[in-house]
């Protein structure tokens, strides 16, 4: 009966998305939509709902803003060089503006400044980039999503256990906590939400974060990661995964398996995750507003073009979702999103 009601619920935002989307089409006083802008969105990848509704979001603010967009994306996360020869491409093309979710913070750098040097102002979306000819960044704030987890997750643990986390890179490693040594896992998101979250578990002595796995962009590869996690850490009680392809591969082995005994809080907001709230399989996801990023970065690279001063940060924020609150009017808005 809870599934029945949270997909109708899902069936009367969309006839609110209908009514409400009329609110993007009245432009701000100061920006003239008379003259067409080239504006390049080039993101981590082309695949997951994640990355589809940032496109969605960027679409409405291009039909709101008479902007022509270029979407580009790599089929991987992982695919850096790609990445770059997308930027470069973008920047041969005269594109007005590039938007940017870097997959790896200083791989991306150097082809950032560069196109700052033939004028093209960059403007982050989701993942910051190592440069500081960025314009602005528009996103959530990582380490308190990373914090938000583990402070879920703890509390479902009731302050002790085993816990492994699997989060996102550029390669699949895999790390011992404790272990020396500096490693650059890419992308500047993944850093912050695994350093917010091991922050926050350093604080409960009975809690032991005993392995840290990295996955690239197939749910897989998470499947396999957690599986040998699970087959190394027998008395594990608790997984974190810190986006949206690692928690559909760990989501799918702990169904598959019947752990009911193994707490895991998720992250983003995808149909199936949605799915694995209520029937248990995941107590919790930390959701973050990827219309909203989508939809303001485009809004923000119109306003530099008009020479309008923009923000260098753009939080738009994350919220931790479970079956008790993912109905809620206010929560409709993140898991059937639109723009703030």
């Amino acid at each position: 009966m809870r599934s029945v009601r949270f997909w109708l619920t899902l069936l009367l935002c969309g006839v609110l998305w209908i009514s409400v989307s009329s609110c993007f089409n009245s432009s701000p006083a100061y920006i003239s939509t008379n003259k067409t802008r080239n504006i390049h969105l080039i993101v981590k990848m082309n695949k997951g709902d994640y990355w589809n509704t940032v496109k969605l979001g960027a679409e409405a603010a291009a039909k709101e803003f008479n902007v022509k967009l270029t979407f580009k994306a790599p089929d991987s996360e992982s695919d850096i060089d790609e990445q770059v020869v997308m930027v470069e491409e973008s920047i041969k093309e005269k594109a007005d503006v590039i938007i940017l979710a870097a997959s790896s913070y200083m791989g991306l750098a150097q082809v950032v400044d560069q196109a700052a040097y033939y004028k093209i102002p960059v403007i982050s979306v989701d993942a910051e980039v190592g440069s500081a000819r960025v314009q602005a960044y528009v996103g959530s704030n990582g380490y308190e999503a990373g914090q938000k987890s583990a402070e879920r997750l703890i509390q479902l643990l009731q302050g002790y256990g085993e816990i492994g986390i699997i989060n996102f890179t550029n390669s699949s490693l895999n790390v011992d906590p404790g272990s020396t040594g500096s490693i650059d896992y890419g992308a500047r998101d993944a850093d912050e939400r695994e350093k917010g979250f091991l922050n926050y578990a350093a604080r409960y002595p009975n809690v032991k974060v005993v392995q840290i796995s990295y996955t690239s962009s197939s749910t897989v590869e998470a499947e396999t990661l957690t599986r040998e996690m699970l087959e190394k850490h027998p008395n594990l009680r608790g997984i974190a995964t810190l986006n949206e392809i690692a928690s559909q591969g760990a989501a799918k082995v702990i169904q598959s398996l019947r752990l009911d005994n193994i707490k895991m809080v998720a992250f983003d907001s995808s149909p199936s995750m949605m799915e694995s709230l209520q029937d248990g399989t995941v107590q919790a996801t930390v959701i973050q507003n990827p219309f909203s990023n989508g939809y303001l970065a485009v809004k923000y690279a119109v306003e530099a073009l008009e020479g309008v001063t923009i923000p260098e940060r753009v939080d738009t924020g994350t919220k931790l979702i479970d079956l008790e609150n993912m109905l809620w009017p206010e929560n409709q808005k993140l898991l059937f999103p639109f723009v703030r």
